[in-house]
């Protein structure tokens, strides 16, 4: 790399079956920009299909986990001839898509979140299957104090919280802490911030040794069943546990635990 080659905007490394995905933007606060959301889209586009990762984290460089969208690069698309309609819908999509992409996965993916996490940054949280938070973080929806309410932060806020509460983020925009987030769902544990990585990579390191394709199905099914009538879901969950249960970690779990051995999982 010369000294002319920009920093790559997502770090990533592996650490054993768990991937860290690193979000490279500290001096923006790491707010998703078009090209760090094409970097995070890719990156995890290559994790899906990468054999050796079960766990991706998602974390973020600096005292900010994520600021939200980059509002100075969005500013910009305001001189096009129609004001920027074009470049939004295509900046929402782009997000949208990414945060989909989060949770369709085939890989359970964990946020790592310190400082603040704001708007799309609190929406990239409450995307992630788990998140882990260091006890200074701080979250918030806050579009409406600027005249632009978090509507897409709003659906996968509103899918982690009850109603009450994702209005209130909403409609306030007031920041919530660590502990209070935990309590509404949004998170997952509270951590002192010296032990956030250390506690986050354990947990990814637990999930991670668990059988691969179980967790793959189970990942899917659970949002699928989310959106699904009662009966309905019943019935999906049904048709997906007949075909577990003949998958070969399946075979192999349940007869370790007759024979009273530990499993050995088929990679």
């Amino acid at each position: 790399m010369n000294d002319n080659t920009p920093p790559p905007l997502v770090l990533a490394q592996r650490e054993g079956h768990v991937l860290k995905l690193t979000l490279n933007r500290a001096s923006a606060r790491n707010a998703l920009s078009e090209s760090l959301m094409n970097a995070l889209q890719t990156a995890l586009g290559k994790a899906a299909v990468e054999k050796a990762v079960r766990t991706v984290i998602i974390a973020a460089e600096g005292t900010t986990f994520c600021a939200g969208h980059d509002l100075k690069e969005m500013t910009l698309h305001r001189k096009a001839a129609d004001r920027g309609h074009a470049a939004y819908a295509a900046l929402f999509a782009q997000c949208s898509k990414l945060m989909q992409t989060i949770v369709r996965h085939p890989k359970p993916i964990i946020a790592q979140a310190q400082g603040i996490a704001t708007a799309a940054g609190c929406q990239l949280v409450a995307s992630c299957d788990l998140a882990v938070a260091s006890r200074d973080a701080r979250f918030a929806t806050p579009g409406v104090n600027i005249g632009l309410f978090c509507s897409t932060p709003m659906v996968a806020l509103s899918r982690n919280v009850s109603r009450k509460h994702a209005m209130e983020m909403l409609l306030t925009g007031e920041m919530v802490s660590a502990e209070d987030a935990r309590t509404l769902g949004l998170i997952n544990r509270v951590v002192e911030p010296a032990a956030l990585e250390a506690e986050t990579m354990a947990l990814a390191q637990l999930i991670a040794s668990k059988p691969a394709q179980t967790v793959k199905i189970g990942k899917e099914a659970f949002y699928r069943q989310l959106e699904l009538p009662l009966s309905e879901a019943y019935d999906y969950a049904s048709r997906v546990m007949t075909e577990n249960m003949l998958n070969a970690e399946a075979e192999e779990g349940i007869g370790a635990f007759i024979e009273k051995r530990d499993p050995q999982w088929p990679e």
